[in-house]
């Protein structure tokens, strides 16, 4: 059992949101393909921030899985995609070769709540042309009254199964467990696991987690034992252990410094590799992409280089 302790990070430029971050971590790259996760809220639009405002802004080689606890956010792409993220309905873009999004907080929301969560897609779908796809994930009781699951992603065996594509074998799944409950989940032991608490109080095979630590379980175990007190809400993510070295920086996963160098000049240039977003309303038309560190760029693996 290892276990993530998340960082803050601003997100969205002046009076930023603040998120937690656990992936990537410097002790850490993926589990399974999930190489990205930011846990945010519940943050109250007016009292603590002006909400989300994210101009239009790029991503390659990778999907993005947008995943509400309360809240609605509008997803404007240039895959001319239009949808609205709500609670218990996953929103995922497919980048592939190149994708410009825009994320705003509707007028009506009051309390801004959930996660941002990438995967790195595997050499062979990485140049896939972008698309998009939302699915409503049903309430699914778990097992002798602990609670309820809603699988977004990939399979909970014994629970239920999402229909939604992914390139690579992954597990994701919203679990609320009642207080007091102590339940069994069934792991495919082929998977790599992480369980990332969001409320509540919660022991992981006996390991205490705090609110945004992700505890993270290499692949083997066949089960994972969960206890709560109080009742607690947790992400579980899982998927077969990427083995390829990927560069992610900024919004671009790819494979060299010299490829994300590029892919960095074709944004700011207006490549049509990206598209352009139709409707977005905010102050500025796009987000400038940061200059590159001084350093070259390395690339990060599942297990760490000496």
């Amino acid at each position: 059992m290892q276990v993530l302790e998340p960082r803050e990070v601003p997100l969205g430029g002046l009076r930023a949101m603040l998120v937690r971050r656990t992936l990537p971590h410097r002790d850490r790259s993926f589990i399974g393909a999930w190489c990205f996760a930011d846990h945010y809220g519940p943050t109250r639009v007016g009292a603590d921030g002006p909400g989300m405002d994210v101009a239009p802004h790029p991503h390659t080689g990778l999907q993005t899985v947008s995943w509400l606890f309360d809240g609605e956010i509008e997803h404007r792409d240039s895959g001319s995609f239009h949808a609205l993220v709500r609670p218990g309905e996953i929103n995922l873009m497919t980048a592939g070769r190149g994708v410009a999004h825009s994320e705003v907080s509707t007028p009506t929301t009051e309390v801004l709540h959930g996660v941002q969560l990438w995967v790195a897609l595997p050499e062979e779908a990485r140049h896939v042309e972008r698309t998009f796809e939302h699915h409503a994930a049903p309430v699914m009781e778990l097992p002798a009254g602990a609670g309820a699951a809603r699988v977004f992603l990939g399979e909970l065996r014994d629970i239920a199964a999402s229909p939604v594509h992914t390139f690579t074998p992954l597990l994701g799944a919203q679990l609320d467990l009642t207080p007091g409950a102590e339940v069994t989940i069934t792991l495919d032991p082929a998977y790599e696991h992480g369980v990332l608490l969001d409320t509540g109080d919660l022991r992981v095979d006996g390991a205490e987690l705090h609110t945004g630590s992700l505890a993270c379980v290499d692949a083997g175990p066949t089960s994972l034992r969960l206890v709560t007190d109080q009742g607690a809400r947790l992400i579980l993510l899982g998927g077969k252990p990427f083995e390829e070295e990927i560069v992610m920086w900024w919004n671009f996963v790819g494979r060299s410094h010299e490829e994300v160098a590029t892919l960095r000049g074709e944004w700011e240039a207006g490549s049509e590799r990206f598209g352009t977003v139709q409707g977005y309303a905010g102050a500025r038309p796009r987000i400038p992409a940061p200059p590159l560190p001084g350093g070259r760029l390395r690339p990060r693996g599942r297990l760490r280089r000496a």
